[in-house]
Parts: C-alpha cells; sequence; structure tokens
C-alpha cells in the first residue's frame, strides 16, 4: 500500500512539474543560495526528470574509461539527475576545460553581436581585418586575410592553417592533409594568432585552428572596450550566479595579459551546465534574455560560412545525424583531455563530462582557490590498450559521442 501511495505522490509530482514548466521555465540559484533542484530516487529520477537511473549509472562507468580524471554531470527538465566525479575532479574545481572555452568566446561574440549592432551592422558578414576591428593586424602580411569575416573565425573556415602535428582541412566533406606549421605562442598570444598561415582563401575550407576564436576574442576586445573574461562575467556569470571561475592564465611562471579566446575556461561543474542550460532555452535566464535566440540557433545548424562539416559558430552539431543515437538538434564543444559541453533542446537535456589528465587541475593555472583535499587515486591510470575483442579506453571526441549516445539513450519519456 505504502508503494503504491508513494508512486502515486511521485506521478502527481511529475504533473505539477509538467503544469510549472507550462506556466514558468525552471532557473536554479546560485550554489551558494542552494543550487539545482535534484531528485531523491530512482523513481523521481524517472518520474520528475524521465530519465533512468541505472543507465546514468552506465553512462558514467563508460566515462570513467575514457580518461585519468573527470566526471559526469546531467540537468533534465531543470533537475540535477546525475553528478559524480573521480580523481582530482569535483564540483568545486576549476580545471582547464581546454578548447570546450571556445563555445564560451562564441556566446560572448554572439551577444557583442547584438549589443553592438551599430557597431557590426554586417553581422557575421563583418570583414574584421580592418584598422576598425583588428589595427594590429595591420599591414597585412597575406591580402587574403582581408576577405575574412567574423564568421568565417568562428566557423573555423577562414582559411587559418590547422594546428598540431598532422593537421588535416576539409573542403566539401573531403578530408586532406595538411603539413604542420607553428600555431600560437602563450607568450605573444595576439600577434601569433594572427600571423598564422592561411592554407586557403577564407571560406575555402574548414581546418581546426585555435587562433581563429582567439582573433574573434580580439575583436571582441576592440569593438565593447573589455576584456574576454570581464565582458563574460558581466552578462552570462553574474545574471547567472556562478561560483568562482576564471582563465588559466598562469603558464610556467609567465601570467598571460588576457583570455584566450581559444579556451581554458576554468568554471565549476555546476556553472558549465547553468550555462549549457541557458542556450538549451534559447538564451534565457529568469526572465531575462542572456544570449540572442537566434544566434543559438545559428549555433545548432549548417552555417553558410562553412558548408564543409558539421561545425557552426564553434559547435559541433547533429543537423547530418553523424551521431546517430542523438537527436539532430544536438549541439556540443569537446575540449582536450576529454573536456565536453553537450546539449540537446528538444530533449531539455544539458551533459558536462569532466575529464582532464593531472596539469588541467593544476591550482597554479588560475588564481582562484583550489579545494585543498585532492583525490590522487588515478594519478597512475592508464587508459586500456584497445585490441580486437576489446574497445578498450575511449578518451577524446568519440567517448564524448558515446556519452551523449549513452545519456540520451536513459531518457524514458
Amino acid at each position: 500500500m505504502r508503494t503504491r501511495i508513494r508512486s502515486l505522490e511521485l506521478a502527481l509530482l511529475a504533473l505539477v512539474a509538467t503544469w510549472g514548466a507550462a506556466a514558468a521555465t525552471y532557473f536554479p540559484p546560485p550554489d551558494s543560495a542552494g543550487g539545482w533542484r535534484t531528485t531523491k530516487s530512482t523513481g523521481e529520477t524517472r518520474q520528475l526528470a524521465g530519465m533512468d537511473a541505472a543507465a546514468l549509472e552506465r553512462a558514467y562507468d563508460f566515462t570513467q574509461r575514457c580518461t585519468q580524471n573527470g566526471g559526469l554531470v546531467v540537468v533534465r527538465k531543470g533537475y540535477l539527475v546525475f553528478e559524480r566525479y573521480f580523481g582530482r575532479a569535483g564540483r568545486h574545481v576549476n580545471p582547464d576545460m581546454a578548447s570546450t572555452g571556445k563555445a564560451y568566446t562564441s556566446i560572448a561574440c554572439g551577444i557583442m553581436l547584438q549589443e553592438f549592432r551599430d557597431k557590426l551592422p554586417d553581422g557575421l558578414n563583418t570583414k574584421v581585418f580592418t584598422e576598425k576591428f583588428l589595427p594590429e593586424s595591420l599591414p597585412l602580411d597575406d591580402p587574403r586575410r582581408a576577405d575574412i569575416t567574423l564568421g568565417h573565425l568562428l566557423c573555423m573556415s577562414a582559411g587559418y592553417w590547422g594546428e598540431g602535428g598532422a593537421p588535416t582541412a576539409v573542403v566539401e566533406g573531403k578530408v586532406q592533409s595538411l603539413k604542420a606549421v607553428a600555431g600560437q605562442n602563450i607568450r605573444e598570444l595576439d600577434q601569433s594568432s594572427l600571423k598564422v598561415p592561411m592554407w586557403t582563401n577564407a571560406g575555402g575550407g574548414y581546418s581546426y585552428s585555435s587562433p581563429a576564436p582567439h582573433i574573434a576574442s580580439l575583436v571582441l576586445r576592440q569593438v565593447t572596450g573589455r576584456e574576454l573574461d570581464r565582458y563574460l562575467d558581466e552578462r552570462l556569470a553574474q545574471p547567472m550566479g556562478w561560483g568562482p571561475w576564471g582563465y588559466c592564465l598562469n603558464r610556467g611562471g609567465f601570467r598571460m595579459p588576457h583570455a584566450n579566446g581559444a579556451g581554458s575556461i576554468a568554471v565549476h561543474a555546476t556553472d558549465a551546465v547553468r550555462f549549457g542550460y541557458c542556450l538549451a532555452h534559447g538564451g534565457q535566464w529568469a526572465g531575462k534574455q542572456l544570449i540572442p535566440a537566434d544566434y543559438i540557433t545559428l549555433c545548432a545548424k549548417p552555417s553558410p560560412f562553412n558548408p564543409h562539416t558539421p561545425f557552426s559558430l564553434q559547435f559541433e552539431h547533429n543537423s547530418d545525424a553523424h551521431v546517430a543515437g542523438a537527436p539532430k538538434d544536438a549541439f556540443w564543444k569537446s575540449g582536450a583531455g576529454g573536456f565536453g559541453l553537450l546539449i540537446v533542446p528538444s530533449l531539455d537535456l544539458v551533459i558536462y563530462k569532466l575529464g582532464g589528465n593531472n596539469g588541467q587541475y593544476d591550482p597554479t593555472l588560475t588564481d582562484v582557490p583550489q579545494p585543498k583535499d585532492v583525490d590522487t587515486s588515478r594519478d597512475n591510470w592508464k587508459p586500456i590498450a584497445r585490441t580486437p575483442f576489446n574497445e578498450g579506453s575511449l578518451g577524446g571526441d568519440d567517448g564524448l559521442r558515446r556519452v551523449l549516445e549513452m545519456v540520451v539513450g536513459a531518457v524514458r519519456d
């Protein structure tokens, strides 16, 4: 009898939650004021958030096989339904999220385009290698840079050479190899980013190149008169109630003078999902439109600035269903070390997968005080070797996409 009464209570709670969602979308207070609402049992996770708790546990088990440190945080229908960490990760740490930070740069640019549209009347079509926007780039060392728009920079189609020891390029879906060239230098971040060679004309192809979003942040600095981190703090962090956060500016005894638009933001895990939740809800937060809804829409669909691959405004998107187990409206940004923030608006679902090696949890990277108790149990962890009989450890984007499929597979609406 008690079990049946409890089931009826949960059903009633679910109905109330559904009615409440129709009346007003839930937004969580800051962690310091209570934070996210949570489900207290597997039954509540199923009834209130429409998620299978056992399936989420399996997704977390897989996540532990991906990286040395990490975790999994899942929000559905405004409920924090899953939050687990391993190794040096935790709710109150500020790891180097690597290229996941590119998503924040893009959204900051989207806010800038609306707030300063009088200075940027052409929006994403604005050609930025000019005295007005990038005076430090003149005189141009390559005349092709004059055709680069803000949209090209944010879609990785500006023609900038890809990074790493074996960079690749994609032209209309066809992959080709590029030779390695020198990339960003943190001691001369602005100029080294501007001077990275071009492998093709603006719009001629896609190649993953971190200098491009950093150059977009230079434009933001020029237009807004604010540093990227201060602009994000004023427009997003404060309104959403983030806890302590920053950028990883301290590198090997050198302090970078500017935040790197290419990444290395460091926020609490529960604030990363706040950011994702705002994106999932069209840029709204507690009655305020923090981010232009039309810009978010552009992040999740093919872009005219990049017809070559499913990557728009610093987000990979699933409009072509290349991640078969996820809805087509899913979009996400990954980061080195296995980090990734994933948004599925149609399911009211946000996923934050933490990863990272020990170096990405170095407390000296930021000026944010870090917890003194650190779990070092994974410090000697090594990935399982892959064999024909064992898929082994899956780090990087492969693991991230698999986690997306597994968490989506946990939906039980």
